[in-house]
């Protein structure tokens, strides 16, 4: 009888226990290609613990930094193969599988960071999430905003026209060479790597990337001067593999969606704060900071390089502009 009781004692803890231990082991792997130092890894971990603590435990995300899980296209395809759990991404990788969401790229089609995040919360956008989950299974959650890609040179401009024969490096990407071209520039595809080099070595005059890169790669060392032009105004997507978001209820796909959105919100509140402080502290160090018609150079690319020449639809161009 003791020895049934035993029996019985254990049969019972483990039907209490059993669910427990399920519920701990479900693992999630949050794949980015950033450095630990930066926003989108910080706000990602602090986004992993507060959706445990959230779900009482139910998920224990890692974060893998720093291209840990592969690179950017790597990590992308990993949300179908089912390698990865969760990516922040550049759209320009999900718009190779849905390339309405390419627009985001279009020079100019951004004002500035309050613009891109009024986008993300837009009509038109949930538009693009849905056809994207649609067409892949894969679901958006998060806008952060990565930064506005601004251009240094050894020699100042203030609009299009002094733009004019600048031999400018830039990604090898259509889109990233339609503002050069509008102004007459020579845009010269180079190898991120070689960058600072073809600068100090005069193969370039010009290259164009947001102020915390500017930073980063030290290319003020080898530039006289930055043209705020923010010609384009890049962001990142916090998305959720099809394998994971199915099984996820209505009530904790909300968690996710408002914890992804809180990070997100927080890594921009960040990026916006260093991009002021660089202004000032390029400044300091003897460059010359230029505001420029941004006007007018919208107004170049928009007639030497029309939407529909790159595959998008007018209609979702006007939309975005009038986000708000």
């Amino acid at each position: 009888m003791k020895f049934r009781t035993l029996i019985t004692s254990a049969l019972v803890a483990a039907t209490v226990i059993a669910p427990a231990v399920g519920f701990a082991q479900t693992k999630l792997k949050w794949a980015h290609v950033y450095e630990t130092s930066e926003p989108y890894h910080t706000e990602s971990v602090w986004a992993a613990a507060e959706i445990k603590k959230r779900t009482n435990g139910k998920f224990d995300i890692q974060v893998f930094p720093a291209s840990s899980l592969g690179k950017e296209t790597d990590i992308n395809q990993g949300m179908t193969l089912g390698t990865v759990d969760m990516i922040i991404s550049g759209p320009s990788f999900a718009a190779r599988s849905y390339p309405r969401l390419g627009i985001a790229y279009y020079p100019f089609i951004f004002r500035d960071a309050a613009h891109q995040a009024a986008y993300s919360k837009s009509d038109v956008f949930k538009e693009m999430v849905d056809g994207y989950r649609a067409k892949t299974g894969i679901q958006m959650t998060a806008y952060t905003y990565y930064g506005a890609r601004h251009t240094t040179s050894n020699r100042p401009f203030n609009d299009c026209a002094g733009m004019k024969g600048l031999k400018i490096r830039v990604p090898d990407v259509p889109v990233y060479m339609a503002t050069p071209k509008a102004c007459g520039a020579n845009p010269t595809p180079i190898a991120f790597a070689e960058v600072y080099l073809a600068l100090q070595n005069g193969t370039v005059e010009a290259q164009e990337n947001p102020l915390t890169t500017i930073e980063a790669k030290k290319f003020y060392e080898v530039q006289k001067h930055i043209m705020l032009t923010g010609h384009i105004v890049d962001g990142l997507v916090t998305q959720i593999a099809p394998h994971v978001w199915t099984k996820l209820t209505d009530g904790e796909k909300a968690i996710f969606t408002e914890v992804t959105r809180e990070a997100a919100a927080r890594a921009t509140a960040q990026i916006i704060k260093r991009e002021g402080e660089l202004v000032e502290e390029f400044k300091k160090k003897g460059l010359n900071i230029v505001q420029v018609d941004r006007a007018g150079f919208q107004q170049a690319v928009l007639k030497s390089t029309t939407l529909e020449s790159l595959g998008f639809d007018r209609k979702d161009y006007d939309r975005i502009q009038a986000a708000k």
